[in-house]
């Protein structure tokens, strides 16, 4: 692996193991262990303590808490298992969930990452505060540079002249137009013959930025950042057989360019919006899936809780994807390196906690913690892949329906007369619970097939989404817990960016925090949104930690082209299709990824300073793609609906359940947005190649290079599939060996082989023996299995 790619990948997975540290381990030990192990409560029983990264890696009388990477050596983890009598936390406790204990094991595996600073340590650090929060370049409002009319290039030349370097050369003109092929629409050119010339250039950009495959590949970024998925994962792993509708909206709005301000304000308070007809007001609908899409705790017993933590959920999503900064880790105490306080989150809380959640037809919601979907309203044209049923089993449903109901009813009477009567039914308990549990679990499902149909049992039109619930502030919760409430926190934004937005006592006040997050004197929402598009056009961030702007992540290379990225994008009309026009156009993106390599390798080895381009591994998605393409096997028409919609069952852990579906997930050969995303559950040709993981925000995916992507290449069913494809492609077109060589090289590389190349793919089938259909497959499997293949220079 290069230095550039290590340092990067090394940023960007420290960054994710932090934020899973803040969210899903430290509020566990906050709530469980420091009021016996912290320096805090005084108390470090066995000799153990548990707030400080030194502490729990020393442990105490008994060995290491946690061993990273070694969760067998973890005692921790043994103890939170209750594996050992004599050793079992919490003490006097039932057992923590198993999803909680599924994240300590996660997170010990992948190496127990810590931020946290020994006491000692802690204390003399100042804590963040507000005023020296606005102190800090991310906080502050970006400026127009004196120096903007220089234009990209002129701030990075800049840069590489005073380190005595020397932009390369401009890129050939095939290889350019490879690379613009693939970072706008994730696809090779589809005419492999041409060369164009300079002037085409700037024709060539327009004519992919408005292709429908622009918004396939741009689409599939936000999907990452947005955590899409199309099941919950986690303990109960059940399926979302209307998420699909969100990805069609991303798509259809990247496509049509819609302002970002008001992509975001959709995505947040669609619902609040006004509508000029049914089609729209079905469009904003969908939309406010953004917030439904994330993993929920499902077998939650405690609604308050399940209620806490679904907004939190939410609120760390948006602040992350839309702020690069997690005010989620201010739940359980102020944040320990960014400004934003207890008070902060809970006015923040409160906005999402007075929103209802719509993301499943699955069972009883006045009882369990599962939710409806949202009815959309009918218009013309509308794509409905729900499965209709005939009007004498609705009948039978209602009726059904009804029977529980009344079974129901007159077991709480029966419960409520022998309270009345003082009468002991403790002996019953178990006949009572099991014939509560079977009514609502049925009960559950009848009214989900009832909700999804109409009287006459005709498939009805849902989706995932949020409405505003019942309007309430929430009170800030010590330690981030239910059981222990404060004082009740209004309504609000982080007083870091207090822009005098008030929230109305009768709305959630989504709408206004989508206004907070656009508004002109935010300092990190435009600035975010252009380092996410530089990164997917360069392979690294002007800021590396692209999730991650605070004061735990990465400064600026370039600060002063950040903020005129910022502020052309806000000038633009927040215009992402502009944004991404004004950087390919650049000099710095044409650059050829040679010129003064090994002086500018030897005192820029991490290209920080942009002297050349840098060669970048396409993503899982595109690898596929192409193969398709190269192929001639690639269906660009859009998926109805997904698998997922069609699917019987509901659970992804069911047995049987997988035998459903196809290897990939789809079994088309369309392009791989459209393949279903279930969670825990994904494709190997997409998962071997560092896919995004829907659980998180993830704006800078992983970039591995290990064996089983090799093993993966020579032997999955789908790659030989396309290598015998293309081999068939190569014997329906004219011309003899010598021509299909030339040939496979042109619909793989964008090139012709040289000379050396020729002659040894000659010299294989002369001295081959077998079928040469077969020869030709294995052939073309070597070259789609190759790095040039999988690497965009």
């Amino acid at each position: 692996m290069k230095p550039a790619i290590l340092v990067l990948f090394t940023a960007s997975a420290f960054a994710d193991d932090v934020a899973f540290f803040e969210s899903k381990i430290r509020p566990v030990l906050a709530k469980h262990c420091y009021e016996c192990h912290s320096a805090e409560s005084g108390k470090s029983k066995g000799g153990l303590m548990l707030d400080t990264k030194h502490g729990i890696r020393t442990g105490g009388e008994t060995g290491p808490a946690v061993v990273p990477g070694d969760p067998a050596k973890s005692l921790l983890l043994t103890a939170i298992r209750h594996a050992d009598p004599d050793l079992e936390m919490p003490p006097k406790e039932p057992k923590l969930p198993d999803a909680v204990i599924a994240n300590f094991e996660s997170w010990i595996k992948s190496g127990a990452a810590d931020p946290r600073e020994t006491a000692a340590r802690a204390a003399e650090r100042p804590p963040v505060d507000v005023e020296s929060g606005k102190k800090f370049w991310a906080y502050q409002k970006p400026v127009m540079p004196k120096n903007a009319t220089q234009g990209i290039d002129g701030f990075i030349r800049e840069k590489l002249a005073a380190a005595g370097l020397k932009p390369a050369p401009r890129a050939d003109a095939t290889v350019l137009k490879r690379r613009l092929y693939f970072d706008l629409t994730g696809l090779p050119p589809s005419d492999l013959s041409d060369k164009p010339a300079p002037s085409d250039y700037e024709k060539l950009v327009d004519q992919l930025l408005e292709s429908p495959r622009f918004g396939e590949r741009w689409g599939r970024h936000w999907l990452d950042v947005v955590r899409y998925a199309e099941s919950n994962g986690r303990e109960s792993n059940l399926t979302f057989p209307h998420a699909w509708r969100f990805r069609d909206y991303v798509i259809d709005a990247v496509n049509a360019d819609i302002p970002f301000d008001r992509f975001l304000t959709e995505q947040i308070a669609g619902d609040l919006l006004p509508a000029k007809d049914d089609a729209e007001r079905a469009r904003l609908l969908i939309a406010t899936g953004f917030l439904a899409m994330g993993p929920k705790g499902l077998n939650e017993q405690n609604k308050a809780q399940f209620a806490a933590d679904v907004a939190d959920e939410q609120l760390d999503t948006v602040t992350r994807a839309v702020l690069a900064s997690s005010i989620a880790c201010a739940r359980c105490h102020d944040h320990k390196t960014e400004p934003f306080s207890m008070e902060d989150y809970y006015g923040l809380a409160g906005i999402f906690k007075s929103t209802q959640t719509f993301y499943g037809n699955w069972i009883d919601s006045e009882n369990n913690n599962h939710g409806r979907l949202i009815r959309l309203p009918d218009f013309p044209g509308q794509t409905i892949v729900g499965k209709s049923l005939p009007e004498a089993r609705v009948k039978q449903l209602q009726s059904d329906l009804a029977k529980l109901n009344a079974e129901d009813k007159e077991m709480n009477d029966y419960i409520a007369k022998a309270k009345a009567e003082n009468r002991d039914i403790s002996g019953e308990f178990n006949k009572l619970l099991g014939n509560a549990l079977r009514i609502i679990w049925t009960r559950g499902g009848v009214e989900g097939a009832l909700d999804a149909v109409d009287e006459k049992g005709r498939a009805l039109p849902l989706c995932m989404g949020v409405k505003d619930g019942k309007i309430h502030d929430s009170a800030l919760y010590e330690r981030g817990e239910i059981a222990h409430p404060g004082p009740v926190v209004s309504r609000g934004f982080p007083r870091l960016m207090d822009y005098g937005i008030p929230i109305p006592k009768n709305q959630s006040g989504r709408l206004e925090l989508a206004r907070w997050l656009t508004h002109r004197d935010n300092p990190l929402t435009a600035r975010v949104m252009a380092n996410r598009v530089w990164r997917h056009l360069f392979g690294a961030g002007l800021v590396r930690t692209v999730d991650t702007f605070g004061f735990s992540g990465e400064r600026p290379s370039h600060p002063e082209l950040l903020d005129y990225l910022a502020i052309k994008f806000m000038d633009g009309g927040w215009s992402v299709k502009k944004l991404v026009r004004e950087i390919v156009m650049s000099e710095t993106y044409r650059q050829g990824s040679g010129g003064q390599r090994a002086k500018s390798v030897e005192s820029d080895p991490d290209n920080r300073l942009l002297s050349r381009a840098n060669k970048r591994r396409l993503d899982a998605e595109v690898i596929r793609d192409s193969m398709l393409a190269v192929s001639g096997l690639l269906d660009t028409s859009r998926r109805p609906g997904s698998l997922v919609a069609e699917l019987d069952g509901q659970s992804v852990s069911l047995i049987g359940f997988n035998a459903k579906l196809p290897p990939d997930l789809d079994g088309s050969h369309r392009r791989s947005i459209y393949l279903p995303v279930i969670r825990d559950h994904l494709p190997d040709v997409l998962e071997q190649f560092d896919v995004a993981n829907p659980n998180l925000v993830t704006g800078d995916r992983d970039v591995t290079n290990v064996p089983l992507q090799a093993l993966y290449l020579l032997n999955g069913p789908f790659v030989q599939e396309m290598a015998a494809a293309l081999a068939k492609r190569l014997e329906s077109e004219k011309g003899g060996r010598a021509e299909q060589i030339r040939r496979a090289f042109t619909l793989c590389f964008n090139r012709a082989p040289d000379t050396k190349e020729q002659q040894l793919a000659e010299s294989f089938f002369q001295t081959s023996q077998g079928d040469p259909s077969k020869l030709l497959a294995v052939f073309c499997q070597s070259l789609l299995c190759s790095a040039e293949f999988r690497f965009a220079d």
